[in-house]
């Protein structure tokens, strides 16, 4: 019973993670899944049916709040799930221990990319509401969706930032599309293990629990997106970016590092992430200061404006 009302626990901390941040749900779940001696295809398995549950929810509630673009979804989504179905019949024998590495040094690199610019910069205007391409979306569908169903998580880590680097889509909806969109890597994902595997080393008990756990979640963190300024939400997921590809590096048989260092190097990421959100809390606080002026000045100068051209035009 202990072990369920945890996985439950686990389930509602990464579901409500995922849905504010676009990612972590299949990582932090597989990870606890591994941790007990689950083997990892019965993990990712296990997750992913959890998942079709908890991004259908997810999916709902984004939709809800108006976080979704529906051509991103699907432009994104189906070739997600091609990737992800593949992923998953070849799980059994594929060896991922080069690959998880060199994923995560790409994804490092990706995310201090997204924490820089959102920190110092904040949202790229130029490019809000410019479509995003086919020839972009449907190469990072397939990769995500594969990465996703071959790791137990990586859909998120890898789809949100690089829409997010984009500076095409505002991040509420990043996050919201990238979250509905994993609904279609699941459900294929969950085929292709099914189809592979069948049932065995899956526990329907734990899915169940996993799945409760997200269902609670899902519609708070859907509300809480809506209402984190994007430059703060930006600077957040680049940290989360960067924290979590840190770890997998540093386990690695790249580097094998000590214990000790591995915390030092925590804490000072921990640190520079820190900093990083309270530098773009600060001024996003400042950015809304300087609108509101000017929206005062503006509200006091238009008036004569606006007059003096319509009695211009009655008097023509």
């Amino acid at each position: 019973m202990r072990k369920l009302v945890l996985l439950a626990l686990v389930g509602f901390g990464a579901q409500l993670v995922d849905g504010s941040l676009g990612m972590a749900y299949g990582v932090t779940s597989t990870s606890l899944l591994l941790a007990i001696g689950t083997n990892p295809a019965a993990a990712s398995a296990t997750v992913h049916l959890a998942e079709i549950g908890t991004t259908l929810a997810s999916g709902a509630s984004h939709w809800r709040f108006g976080n979704v673009d529906w051509g991103v979804v699907l432009r994104i989504g189906i070739p997600g799930a091609v990737g992800a179905f593949v992923g998953a019949t070849f799980l059994a024998g594929l060896d991922t221990s080069v690959a998880a590495p060199v994923m995560s040094v790409i994804l490092l690199v990706l995310g201090a990319y997204v924490l820089v610019r959102f920190t110092l910069t904040g949202l790229r205007r130029d490019r809000l509401g410019q479509r995003l391409r086919n020839r972009f979306l449907t190469p990072l569908g397939l990769v995500a969706g594969f990465v996703d169903a071959t790791g137990g998580g990586g859909w998120g880590p890898i789809g949100t930032p690089a829409v997010l680097a984009s500076g095409r889509l505002e991040p509420r909806k990043v996050i919201g599309s990238i979250d509905t969109s994993e609904f279609l890597v699941s459900v294929a994902a969950s085929v292709g293990f099914l189809a592979a595997l069948g049932s065995a080393g899956i526990d329907a008990v734990w899915v169940a629990a996993l799945l409760a756990g997200g269902l609670v979640a899902a519609p708070i963190a859907a509300w809480l997106v809506r209402y984190i300024p994007p430059r703060v939400l930006g600077s957040a997921v680049g940290g989360v970016i960067v924290l979590t590809n840190t770890r997998t590096i540093l386990r690695s048989d790249w580097l094998d590092a000590s214990e000790g260092t591995r915390w030092v190097v925590y804490a000072a990421l921990g640190l520079v992430w820190a900093a990083a959100v309270g530098w773009s809390v600060r001024a996003h606080r400042a950015e809304r200061a300087l609108e509101v002026e000017l929206a005062a000045i503006g509200g006091t100068g238009a008036q004569p404006q606006t007059t003096t051209p319509r009695s211009t035009i009655s008097e023509g």
